[in-house]
């Protein structure tokens, strides 16, 4: 009689939850416009004031598919904290969700690919959660109270897992071009790429079965055309709670108007924001040589509008944000205020080295630096110190925690910069 009774209790529970999401917006993952995936494999960069650059995105998700490290997670989200823009950890294995990446993250993406193999559905999430429930909740439970007896801790860990678990939101992908990374990872070959209806079908699933906070339409790298448009617009139609977003290719604002009015809720770019940090350190190489330290704002803006137009990645990246009017003259803006940044860190630099022996320490009190971050963050002082740091952070110089910023900046990739 009361397990009948708590049948029909829970049941009761059930029917009203499910009212209440059809009526209302329960879906704890904001109804962002643009998503900016930061990847902190080393080849993949970010620009020197990238906190200029990612205030117009509405949030940064950290995560992807090769050379992913714990370390290198860890380094991405010492620099991306201080940001006032959300940043979201979406990992590709267990072992990259650690304590530090867990505090340090707004929301944490657990990725489930709904055409991949079985492993890329149900095995890697088996091991996150294995992951979750033998390392990092007994980890937690063991910082924040040590003198509990093993049973209690044990217990807790059990209850912490469910607790993290249950704030997780959870991405079904669909990923459709299997010539990436990603496909890879996922087993996704030529054969698993849906047309329009299955895919409208998976995503049917994905929200009223599985209970995905997101439905994810990924070409990952490529654009997905006609395809993509006709595929989100039948899974849009179809979909109750989960949001809908498109990631792959996006480099203009025309591609992202198009999936936007698709149905797209949001528009994720990964690459072509990473292609900002690479053209970034042609040109501060470029400026080293060609502008005097001391160049004064005018000059340095004339070189940079020279160098800066709509077909640079700056401008490219900043087309896919809609909010952003002007994509070129931000873009020369932001350019410019690198250089001048950059021009005099290095003087810093050099003075400091004339003054003393060892590491270098730059000053970035009323430095160019600091300006452009007061406006974006709530310590300027703390980052304009990191980033300092970091610019210059070479082997055997600083820290192995700056080196590690180091190698996820700009200035990586050129004599002069770090790790030079």
């Amino acid at each position: 009689m009361r397990r009948d009774l708590a049948a029909r209790g829970e049941r009761a529970v059930d029917a009203a939850r499910l009212l209440v999401r059809s009526a209302l917006d329960t879906n704890p993952v904001p109804d962002w416009d643009h998503v900016t995936k930061v990847d902190p494999e080393g080849a993949k960069k970010l620009p020197l004031l990238y906190p200029l650059w990612l205030a117009e995105t509405d949030a940064v998700s950290v995560g992807g598919s090769a050379d992913v490290t714990p370390a290198n997670t860890e380094a991405a989200f010492d620099l991306l904290a201080p940001l006032s823009t959300p940043v979201c950890h979406e990992p590709s294995g267990a072992e990259h969700v650690t304590e530090r990446s867990q505090e340090t993250a707004d929301l944490l993406l657990v990725p489930e690919v709904l055409n991949g193999d079985s492993e890329a559905l149900v095995g890697t999430l088996g091991v996150a959660i294995e992951s979750v429930r033998e390392v990092l909740a007994p980890q937690l439970v063991g910082r924040k109270a040590p003198w509990l007896p093993d049973r209690v801790a044990d217990w807790l860990a059990s209850v912490a897992t469910s607790l993290l678990l249950s704030e997780a939101a959870f991405e079904a992908y669909i990923v459709q071009n299997p010539d990436s990374a990603a496909a890879r990872e996922a087993g996704v070959g030529e054969e698993d790429v849906l047309d329009p209806g299955a895919a409208k079908r998976r995503a049917m699933a994905a929200d009223r079965h599985l209970e995905s906070e997101i439905v994810y339409l990924e070409y990952s790298g490529t654009f997905g055309g006609e395809t993509a448009v006709e595929t989100l617009d039948r899974i849009d139609d179809s979909l109750v709670r989960s949001r809908l977003w498109y990631g792959g290719g996006l480099a203009n604002g025309e591609d992202v108007r198009a999936v936007r009015e698709a149905g797209a809720d949001t528009v994720v770019v990964g690459d072509a924001f990473h292609r900002v940090a690479e053209r970034e350190a042609e040109l501060l190489e470029a400026a080293s040589a060609a502008l005097d330290p001391e160049a004064d704002p005018e000059t340095i803006r004339e070189w940079v509008d020279d160098r800066v137009d709509a077909d640079g990645p700056g401008a490219r990246f900043l087309a896919t944000v809609p909010s952003v009017d002007d994509p070129v003259e931000l873009a020369r803006e932001y350019t410019g205020a690198t250089v001048r940044a950059w021009l005099e860190l290095q003087a810093r630099r050099e003075r400091a080295r004339e003054a003393g022996s060892g590491t270098p320490v730059v000053d970035i009190q009323g430095t160019a630096l600091r300006a452009a971050l007061a406006p974006v963050v709530d310590d300027p002082d703390t980052l304009a110190a990191t980033i300092a740091r970091a610019a210059f952070a070479g082997p055997g110089e600083g820290n192995g925690e700056a080196e590690a910023e180091a190698e996820q900046l700009s200035a990586s990739l050129f004599d002069g910069g770090a790790s030079h």
